[in-house]
């Protein structure tokens, strides 16, 4: 299976700066799209999935608290950053109220913000998915050995269980849909394997159920698909 690069949206007016910013990212593994106004960012935002955004402050149409604004409401838990030339404290204050999980003045080092983005999708349970690595709680998923660990010891997953667990991780806080889910890893969405599938989400949440600081559940929703959350207790 195709291993998908984390993807950033960076919104920046300054047309030369964001180039620059986004070849950079892309240097180093990074998938960017870039966005020149608040009002890209936003409808970008909607239109895609995205594990980090970082925006500027001051834009046009729309400034960077209010695209934030957008992302808190959408629920799905995506750590932004604010980029700004402004080094008012007001300022800071106010974006980290909002709930931005860095602010950087410019100028600023690129690879200081390489450093705390990668430090950020860690904690937010990313850590270097390029090499088919999730961490799901206190848990590090690894795709290729097809290993879960937690403390020091490792649940050796099977070859679906691990196709499994690797498309909840790509939409994690997203739905899983059954059809693509099936036809993906059996390519059959019959009556039977579907419930055969269901036998592998059954033993997946057995592996995931011993975090002692996560809570980890794979919720069924009903006739769509799945959905892997994780919360801490």
């Amino acid at each position: 299976m195709k291993i998908n690069k984390q993807h950033i949206l960076l919104a920046e007016d300054d047309v030369n700066f964001g180039m620059m910013l986004k070849i950079f990212l892309e240097m180093n593994g990074f998938s960017v799209t870039l966005c020149a106004d608040g009002e890209q960012a936003v409808q970008a935002f909607r239109q895609g999935s995205y594990d980090l955004c970082i925006l500027d402050v001051m834009m046009p149409q729309a400034d960077g608290f209010s695209v934030a604004e957008t992302i808190i409401n959408s629920r799905k838990n995506t750590p932004f950053v604010f980029l700004t030339a402004k080094s008012l404290k007001e300022d800071q204050i106010k974006g980290y109220q909002i709930g931005a999980a860095d602010y950087l003045v410019k100028p600023f080092d690129p690879e200081i913000l390489l450093l705390k983005i990668r430090a950020l999708l860690r904690q937010n349970g990313t850590p270097d998915a390029a090499l088919g690595l999730h961490q799901i709680g206190s848990y590090i998923f690894d795709y290729e050995r097809r290993t879960l660990g937690l403390q020091g010891e490792e649940q050796r997953l099977s070859p679906k269980e691990a196709e499994l667990l690797q498309l909840l991780c790509e939409r994690r806080e997203e739905v899983l849909l059954h059809e693509e889910a099936l036809l993906k890893i059996w390519q059959n969405d019959d009556y039977f394997t579907k419930q055969s599938m269901n036998v592998f989400i059954t033993r997946l949440r057995k592996y995931l159920a011993n975090d002692p600081i996560h809570h980890i559940e794979i919720e069924n929703l009903h006739s769509k698909g799945f959905m892997l959350k994780v919360t801490t207790k």
